[in-house]
């Protein structure tokens, strides 16, 4: 099955770098390239490719304004953001905003199309938010979530669930590490955004470091 892959960055060097490591995967396409912010939102919601790669330094229109547009109007496909070493407050605010995790620009062939892949198949980055630095980083953020006013605790099982999902194993690799069925640990994550007041696995991973619970 090929996923068709959205590149938004200004730089053409660095888009014409990823478009050629991505051309060797075989079931990757680039079906477009977008040069800022602004350029991003007109054509998303128009090409509706099933990942989008996505810088957060551009001129006109930032890669956090981008994220928020196009979840504002329902039009925002799974996104990572493409990155560098000196952009942890960003990259947080850009998570927080939607994105499904990140990348750094220095990638290499296997870690970009794995990533894609993952996040193709409705899954999420986060293994790179337990640094140090992205921990340090949660702390000094204001918490913008959106919480149940009393939430109930989270179970063994669910703590000990989150805290796969904060190293970025999937449904199904939980599954096979608990020896549970998938469907148990679906039940299981939707009980823990719940509890956790946020909407997917990102977001949760991002409030249980706010709660020092990963």
């Amino acid at each position: 099955m090929t996923i068709s892959v959205c590149l938004v960055d200004d730089q053409n060097l660095v888009r014409q770098g990823i478009r050629s490591l991505l051309e060797l995967a075989g079931d990757v396409v680039v079906v477009a390239e977008c040069v800022d912010g602004i350029d991003a939102v007109a054509q998303i919601p128009r090409v509706r490719p099933d990942v989008v790669l996505l810088d957060l330094r551009m001129p006109n229109m930032s890669g956090i304004e981008v994220l928020q547009a196009l979840a504002t109007r329902g039009d925002l496909p799974p996104t990572i953001i493409l990155t560098t070493f000196d952009d942890d407050q960003l990259v947080l605010q850009g998570l927080k905003a939607g994105a499904k995790g990140y990348l750094l620009k220095d990638v290499s062939l296997q870690q970009l199309v794995e990533a894609v892949r993952v996040v193709a198949d409705g899954g999420s980055l986060v293994a790179p938010m337990v640094t140090q630095r992205l921990r340090a980083g949660v702390g000094r953020m204001q918490n913008q979530f959106t919480s149940l006013e009393q939430p109930d605790p989270l179970t063994d099982r669910e703590t000990e669930i989150l805290r796969l999902l904060s190293g970025g194993y999937s449904n199904k690799e939980i599954a096979n590490s608990l020896r549970v069925a998938e469907g148990t640990v679906k039940n299981h994550v939707s009980n823990i955004l719940s509890k956790l007041g946020v909407r997917d696995r990102t977001r949760a991973v991002l409030k249980a470091l706010e709660l020092g619970i990963v």
